[in-house]
């Protein structure tokens, strides 16, 4: 019920975005996460559309616990205390990183961008101090390389030991 009335709440801002910048960063946040929970639907990934779920309702959970725990004043001096960490940046990115993680990099490219841009939009509209982005961007990248594992159950990582550096591959049979 909550993320329902997120999702209205976001539509209702849509129309009272103040600028192009500001509307299409609004217009993202919805449909990078959107496109990310259709690509498992799409390839029929149940497994997939459950990390999805867990990944982003954990980071909407923690994105609004932090807004109302720290209460920081936005940028243009509204009456709004929360300003931190960004909501609509920790969306985006946690869409952008689900298909990264679960569907490879090539996939997500598109998906980081608009994620980018989205961030960029709310500092730009002075919603979001930079230090608001980036701590969204953590979070919903955060949550999901906890929850979400790669679809064909091949996973590539970075090795980083002393003096020697390099990639595991590791693949469940």
């Amino acid at each position: 019920m909550k993320s329902l009335l997120t999702i209205l709440i976001l539509f209702h801002t849509l129309t009272y975005a103040k600028s192009a910048s500001e509307r299409a960063g609004d217009i993202l946040t919805l449909l990078i996460p959107a496109a990310a929970l259709g690509s498992t639907l799409y390839r029929e990934d149940t497994n997939g559309s459950i990390s999805f779920l867990k990944a982003y309702g954990s980071t909407a959970a923690a994105t609004q616990i932090l807004k109302y725990t720290v209460r920081e004043q936005r940028p243009n001096n509204s009456d709004s205390y929360t300003s931190f960490p960004s909501g609509h940046t920790s969306s985006a990115f946690s869409g952008a990183s689900f298909i990264h993680k679960r569907y490879g990099l090539k996939y997500a490219i598109p998906a980081y961008i608009g994620a980018i841009y989205t961030g960029y939009s709310r500092v730009k509209a002075e919603k979001h101090y930079t230090r608001d982005v980036v701590a969204g961007a953590l979070l919903g990248i955060g949550f999901t390389w906890y929850f979400v594992s790669p679809y064909k159950n091949l996973q590539v990582t970075p090795s980083v030991e002393n003096d020697t550096y390099g990639v595991q591959f590791n693949y469940k049979w």
